[in-house]
């Protein structure tokens, strides 16, 4: 028994592992995502970002590091007053749509996050920041590499799997790779 999950968690961390093997030109995707949030900040303009679940999570710690960390405006909408009024009133597919809508300006920058891609409130939430004249749609996917929100996005960062868990994780790596490149900070950096 205890064999069996010694080899579960190897082949699970070998998958991790396999997946962050970023190459130069994701990583270069990485550094145009944090000169595009530096400079919607230098613009006067903030940050949104909506994720569902755990990537609602993940969008949480983001918006929260990349505000107090790096000092560039950043909303996510995690509460669930507004989350259940919105849903209540428009539809839960409705709700990412009216948050753009009644909090976003032209010019802002957002970003999405969906395992899937295919999340309908992800989705038109796209359509409505669109209509808003964002200045850039960011995406964070997974699962089928020809996801709707991927079609749509202006920088897309999909992860090569269908495992929720090691998707989000690595989107979260990614995201918050971004905040420690802003603020120059590193692990390694006192070495």
């Amino acid at each position: 028994m205890k064999k069996n999950k010694i080899n579960f968690l190897k082949n699970y961390f070998r998958k991790i592992t396999l997946l962050i093997k970023f190459d130069k030109k994701f990583l270069e995707k990485i550094i145009k995502v944090s000169d595009i949030l530096q400079e919607t900040s230098k613009a006067g303009k903030k940050i949104l970002i909506f994720g569902n679940g755990g990537s609602s999570a993940i969008a949480s710690h983001f918006s929260v590091d990349l505000t107090k960390n790096a000092k560039i405006r950043c909303v996510n909408f995690n509460e669930t007053d507004l989350v259940t009024c919105f849903s209540n009133d428009f539809g839960y597919s409705e709700w990412v749509r009216k948050a753009i809508k009644y909090y976003g300006d032209k010019g802002d920058t957002v970003i999405f996050i969906s395992s899937s891609g295919n999340s309908k409130n992800m989705l038109n939430g796209v359509k409505e920041a669109k209509k808003v004249f964002f200045s850039k749609i960011i995406t964070f996917t997974g699962h089928n590499r020809n996801n709707k929100l991927k079609k749509l996005g202006d920088v897309n960062f999909w992860v090569n799997s269908k495992s929720y868990n090691h998707v989000e994780n690595i989107h979260q790596i990614i995201l918050l790779s971004i905040v420690d490149l802003i603020i120059g900070k590193s692990v390694y950096s006192s070495r």
